[in-house]
């Protein structure tokens, strides 16, 4: 190929990766919302769709959008891509700094996919060394700003989730749970890290670890992604992943609790039912409407799909050869929140002070799409709940984060309730925790 041709070629192919090349939607956004979504034929086409905002951060004086009957504030700032947020019965609020680990020195290569994927992360504003670190937030004064900011504990290995039970504290690793033990008032935990268990880790296509624990805190439990989309790099890598473990507090012995769960995050209980619910991110690469991400309660000894079947027993013919088996016993998630949104924070409204209509449902975190255009998420969301069960169509909460030029000021990824009612969101691209409450509340 002559030297301005292959110029043209690759300028070609760099504007197609941009973009959407070839791939358009075909539905609103909402058809691939609820219990019921519509789901289209997959589309498959030589090089994926690659639409993400690019991370830019806040201007100054520049912050999201709170819904109508709420206020948003910036609750602590400053952080360094701040995932999770933890709230403590004093009060206080641990903010997980964590970004992914290196790979290792054999991942790091690879065909046009891993450069696509390369591209893709360049965009969303990655790489940074991950902060590694749980920075302690306290808002003493009750006036919706943290005035006190600690490091709580760090030299972790980008750690995520964080569960307290009794005076132990449980921090999830990228490669193992691990706990400390805890004071109340403690602004700092200088005691060494004590294993609980190792967690499935490696390639760490997907790494975030996410931990809850039950009501009697007997039990922990888990989520592990993927190391893939959909199985790519061969299944034997994915053992134990895509999945959600029970792990036992006292022995550290663990089994799975439930399967076929591509990248599941963010976990809470359900109040009414007690039920654990967990949102999860589908796969990519056959649409800009496939495949719905989902909110679902999640059944003990359960297998969702992942990577032979999504939502359901609709079959990805990507993958060979096929499980006819486990298709077939394959749970259809119980809400679509839409495809490519990429939930991640996930708290129920119990001890809320948001006004209706945010009295009774689940606070979502959208991260926000790669793999769609027009793009989806970056947002956070209200998904209505009657008796127990998800209905009807979600509510925008917080808004804005993408600006009027496609960039991303912030993305949104953990939620939680803080001890005075208001909403927590944790925001890596804008090194922000924002906080919103009810009007009246303030």
């Amino acid at each position: 190929m002559r030297p301005r041709t292959a110029a043209l070629a690759s300028a070609a192919l760099l504007a197609c990766l941009l973009t959407a090349c070839g791939d358009t939607a075909l539905l609103p956004e909402s058809a691939g919302i609820g219990p019921n979504p519509t789901l289209p034929a997959p589309q498959k086409t030589l090089i994926p769709t690659v639409h993400i905002a690019p991370a830019k951060g806040w201007p100054t004086g520049a912050m999201p959008q709170a819904a109508a009957g709420t206020t948003v504030t910036k609750y602590g700032d400053g952080l360094a891509h701040p995932r999770w947020v933890y709230v403590l019965p004093n009060g206080d609020v641990l903010v997980a700094e964590s970004d992914a680990p290196p790979k290792p020195e054999d991942a790091k290569s690879g065909g046009p996919k891993a450069w696509i994927q390369g591209l893709m992360m360049k965009r969303a504003g990655a790489k940074v060394p991950s902060a590694n670190r749980i920075t302690l937030l306290r808002d003493a004064d009750g006036d919706g700003v943290a005035e006190t900011k600690a490091v709580f504990l760090d030299n972790l290995t980008s750690p995520f989730g964080m569960a307290l039970v009794g005076q132990e504290l449980f921090v999830a690793n990228a490669d193992a749970l691990v706990k400390f033990p805890y004071r109340e008032g403690d602004t700092r935990i200088a005691a060494p890290a004590v294993k609980v268990t190792d967690l499935p880790a490696g390639l760490n296509h997907h790494w975030t670890k996410n931990v809850v624990a039950n009501r009697d805190g007997s039990k922990l439990y888990v989520t592990v992604g993927s190391n893939s989309n959909v199985g790519e790099n061969g299944m034997a890598i994915e053992e134990g992943r895509a999945a959600i473990w029970e792990v036992d507090r006292a022995s550290g012995s663990k089994r799975l609790f439930a399967t076929g769960l591509r990248n599941p995050n963010g976990m809470a209980w359900e109040p009414k039912t007690g039920a654990l619910w967990t949102v999860v991110n589908e796969r990519d690469e056959i649409g800009s409407d496939l495949v719905p991400d989902y909110l679902t309660s999640v059944k003990d000894g359960a297998f969702y799909g992942w990577p032979y079947s999504y939502f359901g027993q609709h079959v990805d013919e990507r993958i060979q050869p096929q499980k006819p088996d486990l298709v077939a016993k394959a749970v259809v998630p119980d809400y679509a929140v839409g495809s490519h949104v990429a939930p991640l924070g996930l708290a129920f409204a119990e001890g809320s002070n948001l006004p209706a209509p945010y009295a009774s449902g689940a606070f979502i975190g959208l991260h926000g799409s790669w793999n769609r255009k027009p793009r989806s998420g970056y947002k956070v969301i209200f998904v209505p709940f009657v008796d127990g069960r998800p209905t009807g169509q979600p509510v925008d909460v917080l808004t804005g984060f993408v600006n009027g030029d496609g960039d991303a000021n912030g993305r949104p990824v953990g939620v939680a309730i803080d001890k005075r009612g208001g909403l927590l969101v944790a925001d890596d691209v804008g090194n922000t925790v924002w906080r919103v409450a009810g009007t009246a509340a303030r």
